[in-house]
Parts: C-alpha cells; sequence; structure tokens
C-alpha cells in the first residue's frame, strides 16, 4: 500500500472512534453550509427535486432541500465509522432487517440473484451486510486514482466484494456468476453510456436507463431484488431494506423493461427520500433538455 494510502487508512481508523451521532451531525452541517453558498451541488439538488415533486410549494421545497442536503453530507461522513471501524463493527450498526426472507429465499432457490442497489442510504454498509450473507461480485467502474483501490480493499477486509469492471469482459462473469447460482449486485441508476441505455420515466421525466439489468434477468432468470441501507435519525444505526422487483422488469421489450426497473428505484426512494443522491445529474445528456442550466 502506498505511504500516503496507508496514512489515510490510519486517519480512517482514528476517526471511526467518533459516535455515528456526531459524524451525521458534522456531515448534516457540512451540507447546510454548501446550502447557504448556493454553489453546483445546492443548484443541482435544487433542481432534481423541483422535477421529483413538482407539486411542493415554495416552503415545503426549501425545508425538503435542507434536508436533503444535511443527508447528503452525512453520506460523505458517515463513511468514516463505516470503513474505519473495519466490516465486523459496521455491521453492529445494523438496527432492522426488513425483507430479508425475500433474500433468503432468493439464495435458497439457486438461480441466481441480482441484487439492485440505488444511490440511497449507505450502500457501502448494505454491501458488508449481503456479502456477510453470501459471496457477491459487484459492478464498477474504478476510480480514478487507481491507488484508491489499494484502500478499498484494505477496508473491507474478508467482506470484500468480487469487483467486476464495467466492460465487456466483465459482463461475461456476471452472466457465469449468475448462471452459476451466484449474486451479483448493480446500481440500477448509474447513468450508461450513449448507445447503452434506453429512456423511461424516472420520477414522470425521461431519464437514460441501463439496459444491463434487464438484459442479465432476462438471459439468465435470476431473482431481482432492491434493496438499500436507510440511515436511522439521530445516529441510531441503520435499517436494511430487501423488495421485491416490479412486475415487468425481465420484459423482451426494453422500454418496458427499463420502466420497470425504474419503478423499483423509486419505490426504494419513497422510503428514505431525502437520503437519495440527488447531487447526481440523473436528467442530463444524451439529447434531453438540460433542466441543470443556470
Amino acid at each position: 500500500m502506498r505511504p500516503d494510502i496507508h496514512l489515510l487508512y490510519l486517519l480512517l481508523r482514528l476517526l471511526a472512534l467518533l459516535p455515528l451521532r456526531a459524524l451525521h451531525a458534522v456531515g448534516a452541517g457540512l451540507g447546510r453550509l454548501l446550502l447557504w453558498r448556493r454553489g453546483r451541488t445546492a443548484r443541482v439538488v435544487a433542481a432534481n427535486l423541483a422535477i421529483a415533486r413538482p407539486g411542493l410549494d415554495a416552503a415545503a421545497r426549501a425545508a425538503l432541500l435542507r434536508e436533503a442536503m444535511a443527508e447528503g453530507g452525512k453520506t460523505i461522513t458517515e463513511i468514516v465509522k463505516i470503513w474505519g471501524g473495519g466490516a465486523q463493527r459496521a455491521l453492529g450498526l445494523v438496527r432492522e432487517v426488513r425483507g430479508g426472507e425475500l433474500f433468503d429465499a432468493a439464495l435458497a432457490a439457486g438461480k441466481g440473484v441480482i441484487v439492485a442497489a440505488p444511490h440511497l442510504g449507505c450502500w457501502e454498509l448494505l454491501n458488508y451486510w449481503l456479502c456477510s450473507r453470501t459471496p457477491m461480485a459487484i459492478l464498477y467502474r474504478p476510480p480514478r486514482v487507481a491507488a484508491v483501490e489499494q484502500l478499498l480493499r484494505k477496508v473491507r477486509g474478508a467482506l470484500a466484494p468480487e469487483q467486476v469492471r464495467a466492460e465487456g469482459a466483465g459482463v461475461r462473469t456476471l452472466y457465469k456468476r449468475l448462471a452459476a447460482g451466484g449474486t451479483v449486485g448493480i446500481l440500477p441508476d448509474q447513468k450508461p453510456r450513449a448507445g447503452e441505455g434506453e429512456f423511461a420515466p424516472f420520477f414522470g421525466r425521461d431519464a437514460l436507463t441501463m439496459v444491463l439489468l434487464p438484459r442479465l434477468a432476462a438471459r439468465t432468470g435470476a431473482t431481482v431484488l432492491f434493496a438499500f441501507a436507510e440511515r436511522l435519525p439521530r445516529g441510531a444505526g441503520f435499517r436494511i431494506h430487501i423488495l421485491p422487483a416490479p412486475a415487468g422488469l425481465a420484459d423482451a421489450d426494453l422500454g418496458v423493461a427499463c420502466a420497470a426497473l425504474n419503478r423499483g428505484v423509486e419505490a426504494c426512494v419513497e422510503r428514505a427520500f431525502a437520503q437519495y443522491q440527488w447531487q447526481y445529474r440523473r436528467w442530463s445528456g444524451h439529447g434531453l433538455p438540460n433542466p441543470y442550466k443556470q
């Protein structure tokens, strides 16, 4: 491990001694500071909330914006606890699991499991929980700084998932794992590259949506489940949610399948609305009108 990455790891270990409630308080303060500065992040979040919650009046939208910015800050600071304390200690922060029987049944069926995990709540803790139940591969794009991968391998330890690059060979690996009855995890709301997606409604507005997950489901017959780790108030811990996939997700018509995929993401988001990654420019590019232009 590079010396600077090792120092970062030691710093994470030290900061992880802080209570989760304190880290969340710092994160909420960071989010509110970004809102006060009215920079790009705050403008993107405001534009996204206007799309997803068009019926709110000005006061309600402002309150939701404050909450979403605070939750976005918590996402940043809580990772200190999740990574710095080690996977087993992080799992001790899980207070409740809702829908765990769905995951158990899918594993027992032996037909493969696709876990669709949106950018919602604490997805790194969700990875730990899933990997504590079964070996899992996740589709990912390598970090811009290659040395960060060393840090991720170190902090995840024995509960590290197999990381499969989002490219041809990696996709073939996912098919093989599912055909063998294994489990894979995919971020279903990751905006695909041009030519690799299908336009489908997301909170009432078209967004370019991945076709990989529906194709995997259709070709392998694997069970698709949606999952996320909800952040509980006042640093009380986290609640894992497992939800069934909407009907039509494996439809041969990719328009139908992608619409179902987005409904699955929406169903998760509605359970912890402010904890979604509203900083993401989900409705932009690829010929769509740009709601983020100022």
